[in-house]
């Protein structure tokens, strides 16, 4: 059953508003956190800039059925659950821990860790389906994708309390199970019977991806 609210096309008005949106939200929290005396007020809004981000990439979303929201809850519940898994056993991707800049946690981690699965899971496959490639291509390709991002992200996310890992030290096996979960929830992706465009998805996976780079490289030091 299609979702009872019509998509917003992707017209030239519409996705310049949404587009104008992603670059003020991130280039007013890139500038309060590297210039501001008040780095935490910015940090404070980074669950808001996650939801926004999620709700631009739902209302540019051409078909909303129920195999895209089923496609939506299956990567949420996984990535949530690995990291749980992650945080309490050191099993998955390491020894680490979330801090207070995603917001509130349930069983040590917060719930909107599994939101940003389904958004790394659906930029990176978006991204892939633009290639000349078969499913297994396009899996691996979105999976280095998703990685990618994440070592981006694993950069300065100590500094700035979204999760901290055991003597500093980022592992190997991170981006190994990464990796291996990501081709998990690519397959899902390709599989899931949906509309696989979205005009919003390129500016904003790489508007992310500038984001914590700047932060590295940018921001104060380590």
């Amino acid at each position: 059953m299609s979702d009872s609210f019509p998509p917003l096309a992707a017209n030239a008005t519409r996705l310049r508003v949404a587009q104008g949106l992603v670059l003020l939200f991130h280039a007013t929290g890139l500038v309060g956190l590297l210039f501001s005396h008040d780095p935490g007020f910015y940090l404070r809004f980074t669950p808001l800039t996650l939801l926004l981000s999620a709700a631009l990439l739902v209302a540019f979303q051409p078909e909303r059925n129920a195999a895209f929201w089923q496609f939506c809850l299956t990567v949420g519940l996984l990535g949530y659950v690995a990291e749980v898994v992650g945080v309490h056993t050191g099993k998955l991707f390491g020894n680490y821990a979330y801090g207070d800049t995603l917001g509130p946690k349930w069983f040590d981690v917060p719930p909107l860790i599994g939101l940003n699965w389904v958004i790394m899971t659906y930029l990176a496959g978006m991204l892939a389906q633009r290639l000349p490639l078969g499913e297994l291509g396009r899996t691996l390709v979105a999976a280095l994708l998703m990685v990618g991002f994440d070592l981006c992200v694993e950069l300065p996310a100590g500094r700035f309390d979204f999760w901290h890992w055991t003597a500093g030290v980022i592992p190997f096996r991170n981006f190994r199970d990464w990796f291996i979960l990501a081709c998990l929830a690519q397959m899902l992706f390709n599989r899931a019977r949906f509309i696989k465009t979205n005009a919003l998805v390129p500016l904003l996976y790489v508007v992310q991806l500038l984001f914590f780079f700047a932060l590295e490289w940018l921001g104060p030091s380590k």
